[in-house]
């Protein structure tokens, strides 16, 4: 029974891979200070790519072979695309984007700093500076994710 046979398998053994690797490999890559955060980061990172590289693959190759192939007269059309690949890839595509935002969520209300990205870093008693940036990212991801999934 080998798991990288099937999605789900691979995808469940490369989370398990990547938990094994922090919380068990001694170093300096558990980057947040504390196995839990260090694993949101990975899992965010891991559904940010899923995410992207979806979006890159809907722009630069479904659109344009779509469009060949309702060109192509002689050919199967577009119908093989449209009723088996995009729907699949719709599905990861739009529940990359979901655990993006919640892992990343997760991590800024793990240090605290939910409320603090989310109002730009300008309600306290001083402006905050990664709490803009990383704000400005919170809420550039947060439009991307309405647009994913309300639009």
């Amino acid at each position: 029974m080998n798991p990288l046979k099937s999605i789900g398998g691979t995808i469940i053994a490369g989370i398990v891979l990547a938990a094994l690797i922090v919380f068990f490999l001694p170093g300096d890559h558990i980057v947040a200070g504390v196995p839990a955060k260090s694993l949101v980061i990975w899992l965010h990172v891991l559904a940010g790519v899923t995410w992207i590289g979806l979006l890159y693959y809907f722009n630069f190759v479904q659109v344009p072979a779509l469009g060949e192939a309702v060109a192509d007269e002689g050919g199967p059309g577009g119908a093989g695309i449209t009723k088996y690949v995009a729907p699949r890839a719709l599905w990861w595509f739009r529940w990359g984007a979901a655990l993006t935002w919640l892992t990343g969520a997760t991590f800024l209300y793990l240090n605290g700093m939910l409320h603090h990205a989310f109002t730009l870093g300008l309600m306290g008693d001083a402006p905050n500076p990664y709490a803009t940036t990383i704000g400005i990212g919170a809420w550039l991801g947060t439009i991307m994710l309405f647009n994913v999934w309300v639009l």
